[in-house]
């Protein structure tokens, strides 16, 4: 089957921490959802009775991968981590964290293509898979300890040709605002850590050597890596630079493609001068450097190289080296993370939100030492916009008794003292007292013990708060409506970068539309940012589009904060990408003849099965009421401009019900309800499915 199918082992594991069995399972059951998600969403809905809530025994977690991971093709180097997450409110739902780093390919040559993870261990185990083999091992004098030191001891135990993810304090006390990380500093958030806490299962620990077949010609497959580096950009595909240069027609100043002549690695040893070739296919990695976007030009001198994930040539991972601010606060000299990890410890302080200063790059190498190392996560910034909201409304001071609100520095917030970001989050990560508990419940669980109504802070800007516990991501102020419809679908932050990665590129809004008309049929279905239109089904059928590359990079192992690539650096080209990227990579990979239709539908029948899911779990026939929500703070400008007016990203709500109507249209679902009906099920090939939800009465007029 190996060779029939590339890209796959083959085989899976199945661990019962409550039996200490192991066995190995047909990956090729799961052929129809690909792999990652879709393979996760599957094992629960066979296996996993929908009222299950997070920290039951009868819950599971699944590391899948699919079937890139491991081939060297571009960007493969994620893993989907699927369980029902202890963060979504105000029940536990299903979900996905998502992880890069070096998990999914020594997964693959440890022979395996995934890890169904179930029961409870009577004490603290770590699971080491080899070449094929597995052990659950004794993780006592590991329980306790950070996730750096946890992955330093196991890696001297099993030698260093591997990969090992760990949880640290925040997982072993269930705090559901924890982490998995492994490689260092590549996480999946969404409660995942606790979940493993809540197993006992301390680490996991990955060795092999076993070949990854490729079923077509080889080079074959090397041309088709080598014109994929012809259309890649920077970080998030943005395709043109952040400065102008006569090398390019175009450049935007909120391009991610920092990367300029001039600059430099100034913290290499030797310092590294980037060249004025920057479109080269060999100096990609040169034009991201997330530090400097999110943190200023000064950063370029405490810049070592950059980092990421395996057979990634962007490096979206700034590596930083800060003697001064190492021994100044006591943490580590060398620092990597991106986005949020890299920005967010100055956002632990009001003052100091969004600056670009020396002060936030050093309160960002705290927050990123503290917080991997205790395995908390930050919900997408929710955590730092939870705490200093309420610091500001004196909320704090209201809800903690006063002798705890004493013992907290809260002089160091307002005097921006990294030192503060210690306390914080050394209480998270221990539940200590009610600061503590409180932000690590998560949004929703910790506004209802505070007796703060969560129309409160689904009203208020400043929380960019969404619904169900998680926040925005990528919404109206990216994409308009399309946004907003995207930020309705998922149990968590929908993790979605298909469409914003487009609007966010940097090409002109002319360019845009002219592509928009050639992948999704009209130039209608895309606005320029701030000068959105009414509502129309072309934008919903971009939304959908852009639901189903998610789902399929997350069951490839594609990386959807790079992808999709459908425009391009290249002039020459008309910026035009290349929608059927993906189907290329995977007929030549697995030898498995599935067009750009195809693929999409596997995508497609991940989603409605996920959805599937999430409405049993609810038991409601009103996905559109009870789950498809949206916060009030989209129908306010703080000008006053009134929507569909140029300079706000101000939506209208009965705009935002009609995008609704066309987009469950479009998905071919039950306006009225949102949900999918048995016959919906069946075209998808989720017959059982469709008999479920007809039998539990959770279809359209049930």
């Amino acid at each position: 089957m190996a060779r029939k199918f590339g890209g796959y082992q083959g085989k899976g594991l199945r661990v019962n921490l409550s039996t200490g069995r192991i066995t190995v399972e047909d990956t090729y059951q799961y052929l129809d959802l690909i792999g990652g998600t879709g393979l996760g969403y599957k094992v629960f809905w066979d296996e996993v009775p929908p009222k299950t809530r997070a920290y039951d025994e009868a819950n599971k977690i699944v590391f899948a991968v699919g079937p890139l991971a491991g081939t060297g093709a571009l960007c493969s180097g994620r893993t989907a981590v699927t369980t029902i997450m202890p963060v979504s409110w105000p029940q536990h739902l299903i979900g996905s964290g998502h992880m890069g780093g070096n998990f999914a390919e020594h997964l693959k040559y440890a022979g395996y293509d995934f890890l169904i993870i179930e029961g409870k261990a009577e004490r603290p185990v770590w699971l080491h898979v080899r070449d094929g083999k597995a052990w659950l091992k004794d993780a006592s004098h590991v329980w306790g300890q950070g996730t750096r030191r946890t992955t330093r001891v196991i890696s001297e135990e099993v030698g260093a040709d591997g990969t090992v993810a760990a949880i640290g304090p925040a997982g072993e006390n269930l705090v559901p605002y924890s982490v998995v990380v492994n490689s260092r500093a590549h996480t999946a958030g969404c409660g995942i850590g606790a979940v493993m806490g809540s197993k006992m299962l301390k680490a996991i620990a990955l060795q092999g050597s076993q070949p990854v077949h490729i079923a077509g010609d080889k080079a074959d497959w090397e041309k088709l890596i080598n014109y994929h580096r012809t259309i890649i950009g920077a970080n998030n595909q943005h395709v043109v630079p952040n400065f102008p240069s006569p090398l390019f027609e175009y450049w935007d100043a909120g391009s991610r493609w920092v990367g300029a002549p001039g600059k430099r690695w100034g913290a290499s040893e030797a310092p590294v001068t980037l060249t004025n070739d920057v479109r080269s296919l060999n100096r990609i990695s040169y034009r991201t450097n997330n530090a400097a976007y999110f943190l200023g030009d000064n950063v370029w001198q405490y810049t070592v190289r950059n980092n990421g994930c395996f057979s990634c040539p962007i490096r979206c991972y700034t590596v930083m080296k800060d003697e001064d601010t190492a021994a100044k606060f006591g943490v580590s000299p060398i620092q990597f993370n991106t986005c949020v990890g890299m920005f967010g410890g100055r956002e632990w302080f009001p003052k100091l939100s969004r600056k670009k200063s020396d002060l936030a790059r050093q309160a960002g190498f705290v927050g990123i030492e503290l917080m991997d190392d205790l395995g908390v996560w930050e919900n997408y910034g929710q955590l730092f916009r939870d705490f200093s909201n309420m610091y500001e409304d004196g909320i704090w001071k209201q809800k903690l008794g006063a002798d705890e609100y004493k013992s907290i520095p809260w002089e160091m917030v307002d005097a921006c003292n990294p030192e503060f970001i210690k306390t914080a989050v050394h209480r998270i990560a221990y539940k200590e007292g009610e600061f503590g508990q409180l932000l690590g419940m998560g949004t929703g669980y910790m506004l209802e013990k505070m007796g703060i109504p969560e129309e409160k802070w689904k009203d208020d800007h400043r929380t960019v708060y969404w619904k169900m516990g998680h926040p925005k991501h990528h919404a109206n102020e990216d994409d308009g409506q399309t946004g907003c419809v995207i930020n309705t679908q998922y149990n968590r932050d929908p993790m979605c970068h298909s469409n914003c990665n487009f609007v966010r590129s940097g090409l002109p809004i002319d360019v845009q539309k002219r592509l928009a008309e050639h992948f999704w049929g009209s130039a209608d279905a895309v606005d320029a940012i701030g000068d959105y239109k009414p509502t129309n089904k072309y934008k919903m059928i971009r939304a959908k589009w852009s639901i189903e590359r998610k789902e399929l990079h997350d069951m490839l192992s594609f990386c959807n904060w790079m992808g999709p690539w459908i425009s391009s650096p290249n002039k020459q080209d008309g910026y035009m990408g290349d929608n059927s990227l993906e189907s290329k990579y995977y007929r030549v990979l697995t030898g498995h003849n599935l067009d750009v239709k195809e693929l999409d539908r596997c995508a497609e029948r991940a989603f409605n099965l996920h959805r599937a899911y999430t409405a049993r779990q609810m038991q409601t026939t009103d996905m559109r009421k009870k789950h498809d929500q949206y916060p009030n703070w989209l129908f306010e400008d703080k000008k006053n401009k009134a929507p569909f007016t140029k300079g706000t990203i101000r939506m209208d709500k009965a705009d935002i019900e009609k995008s609704l109507d066309l987009f469950y249209e479009v998905q071919g679902w039950d306006v009225k309800s949102g949900l999918p009906s048995a016959n919906h099920y069946r075209s998808l090939g989720l017959n059982d499915v469709a008999d479920t939800m007809t039998k539990e009465k959770l279809v359209p007029g049930a």
